[in-house]
């Protein structure tokens, strides 16, 4: 006879010895649990000279740069004249595009004209707000596309007030659904963050084992070789690279700390600048922060900052402190960040004032005059 799983064999029932003690089994419980998000990111799509586009023909479009969200790239594609011949170019029409590989992308998204008057009545299609019932949109493959062939009626575009000195401003958010499992361990053990910035900084304040002395207009800094050269190519020739064996051999026996004059650096710079290179991030935003109104982008600590980790090859501390800068640019700041970047090689930064220039300095001949001027310096 076959037992219940298949295959047949004697049945007869186990047989245990005395000898044998039962093992005792300790029971164990584990979980999981399976959680789907969306990984979201916005991009916004800005389009000047908007009637030098009209009549480029249906299926003609503007492609906006690439993005990425969710790991993937995407692209806006805007058609002035529609994407459809069906529609005999009554419409704009407006797509998002999975624009690097990728099958069976999963992904919500909206797409917005803004309201450039200043009333915030953008014009808002979004895929998030769908019934739950139509779920994510589903991208097969590169070049897949989602959006709306009639988004626009060109007539009212162009009597609207998202259209404004001949410039359209399209914003793009994208959600990429991603799913993960989440599940728990029967044993395991909790790891903290690293803290080798809170000790290295310990280092600093207690001056423990200190071998070098900076003097900056009066003010002394004490700080160590070995953790400025680790840190910075600058120091490391500084401090090693031109020494012989016979130097190092009389520094080990001579115990005088070295100290070093600094004459073009203010010591609250100086001191920023040990602050990055012992703990690994900058100083508080009120100390970054301008001064006064008035205060030109050189004169603040943040672009004096900037020039000092130029000087000193700490590439770190400069993609700090060009990030920082980006956030304050402004129609009026822009030239003289610009400025400031071009000086101190900061190419980031140079890039972020190059783009926007071009998306809101349009038509505006002093600026762009001082931009060129700049650029070619």
């Amino acid at each position: 006879m076959e037992d219940a799983y298949g295959g047949g064999g004697d049945s007869s029932p186990l047989h245990t010895t005395s000898a044998a003690a039962p093992r005792d089994i300790v029971a164990s419980s584990t979980s999981s649990r399976s959680v789907t998000q969306t990984l979201n990111g916005s991009h916004q799509f800005v389009i000047l000279g908007y009637s030098l586009n009209k009549g480029m023909g249906v299926g003609k479009r503007i492609t906006s740069e690439t993005f990425t969200v969710g790991g993937y790239q995407w692209v806006i594609y805007f058609y002035p004249d529609g994407r459809y011949h069906e529609d005999n170019s009554e419409y704009s029409s407006v797509f998002i595009a999975l624009a690097s590989e990728g099958t069976d992308v999963r992904a919500l998204f909206d797409l917005t004209l803004v309201d450039q008057s200043g009333k915030g009545m953008h014009g808002v299609n979004s895929h998030f707000n769908r019934s739950p019932q139509f779920g994510p949109y589903t991208l097969h493959y590169q070049g897949c596309m989602w959006g709306y062939k009639r988004f626009f009626r060109r007539t009212a575009l162009e009597t609207s007030d998202f259209l404004k000195d001949d410039c359209l401003k399209i914003n793009c958010t994208v959600g990429v659904v991603i799913s993960t499992m989440d599940y728990s361990k029967p044993h395991s053990i909790h790891v903290p963050e690293s803290d080798i910035c809170y000790h290295f900084g310990t280092l600093l304040d207690s001056q423990d084992g200190v071998d070098v002395i900076f003097d900056v207009a009066g003010e002394k800094f004490h700080a160590h070789k070995l953790v400025l050269a680790a840190r910075s190519s600058f120091f490391r020739s500084e401090f090693f690279d031109h020494e012989s064996d016979e130097e190092n051999n009389e520094a080990d026996m001579d115990n005088e700390i070295k100290e070093i004059v600094i004459d073009d650096m203010e010591p609250i710079v100086f001191k920023a600048v040990l602050h990055f290179i012992y703990k690994d991030n900058l100083v508080g935003d009120d100390e970054l922060s301008v001064s006064s109104s008035d205060c030109s982008i050189f004169d603040t600590l943040a672009g004096k900052l900037l020039a000092a980790a130029d000087k000193y090859e700490l590439p770190r501390l400069k993609l700090l402190c060009e990030s920082y800068l980006c956030k304050d640019i402004s129609v009026n700041s822009v030239a003289t960040t610009l400025a400031l970047a071009d000086r101190h090689h900061a190419m980031e930064l140079k890039s972020v004032c190059l783009k926007f220039a071009a998306e809101n300095l349009a038509g505006k001949m002093t600026a762009h005059a001082s931009l060129l001027f700049i650029t070619s310096i």
